[in-house]
């Protein structure tokens, strides 16, 4: 008796592409997973990645706490305008400083370049990357506003505003971390390197004191930490929102950051 068989039905174009989609999908969510609890399980570096933003606004919350709007901070009090420059150093760090670091470190290691060797295709291990950065800097983001709240200060004014200023601020100094790794030859130089380049922009943009120079706030303007505290401040205001000359600016050294990785970047140790 034969047994007649039903000729298989060739796959749609969209049933391969769920195919290719669905390996590439959770391949992405275990290495955003594998960062996350990589950097969970390491206590101390938990710890200060959220205390030291927390710490500077209880700080300046003791000092400016009762202030009234001063025209020194713009018509604002102080911690009106601290909390919303806290938060975006606490994004400075997490996505910019710490992802230029780890990049070093593993590479210097000789993990990058036996992840390399591996079947993971390089854009998956650097998307788990970066949206780890990006949800270490955003709980960073809370916590500041949270404390900040305790002291008076009014939630964000414009939420389409700050999300679309956090996302973009994020992707911005994640690529500029990754453009600054590949210029570092050891992981010795990493933090003198991230530092040196940090604390004069923290320092020129306003973010621990206001700048009244017009000469110093132009320069400043045209660098990617000035417009990030700007348009973080913005999206407080009641009469502000999206800041969209300011990020403009973030995007374009997001753009040069990216540039600089992608051309210079590197998995194995560079030779002393």
């Amino acid at each position: 008796m034969k047994t007649s068989t039903m000729p298989s039905r060739p796959a749609t174009p969209l049933a391969e592409e769920a195919r290719r989609t669905r390996p590439t999908l959770s391949l992405m969510l275990h290495q955003i997973r594998y960062e996350q609890l990589s950097f969970w399980r390491n206590p101390q570096a938990m710890i200060f990645t959220f205390l030291l933003p927390v710490v500077v606004v209880v700080i300046f919350g003791a000092v400016f706490g009762a202030d009234d709007d001063q025209d020194f901070f713009f018509g604002l009090s102080g911690m009106q305008y601290y909390t919303p420059t806290i938060a975006a150093v606490s994004v400075l760090g997490a996505c910019y400083a710490q992802l230029a670091i780890v990049l070093s470190q593993r590479r210097q290691s000789g993990m990058l370049k036996r992840l390399h060797a591996t079947p993971l295709p390089a854009a998956v291990y650097f998307t788990g990357l970066l949206v780890h950065c990006v949800l270490v800097s955003l709980i960073d983001v809370v916590l500041v506003i949270g404390v900040g709240s305790l002291y008076g200060v009014a939630l964000p004014a414009h939420w389409t505003a700050i999300t679309l200023t956090l996302l973009l601020g994020a992707a911005a100094f994640c690529a500029l971390g990754a453009g600054v790794a590949s210029l570092i030859k050891n992981a010795e130089a990493a933090p003198a390197v991230v530092q040196f380049i940090q604390f004069p922009l923290v320092f020129v943009s306003g973010s621990y004191f206001p700048i009244h120079a017009d000469t110093l706030n132009t320069i400043a303007g045209v660098l990617p930490v000035k417009p990030f505290n700007d348009a973080m401040l913005a999206s407080f205001a009641h009469d502000g929102g999206i800041q969209w000359k300011d990020l403009a600016v973030l995007a374009a050294w997001g753009v040069i950051g990216a540039v600089v990785a992608v051309r210079r970047f590197r998995w194995d140790p560079r030779p002393e």
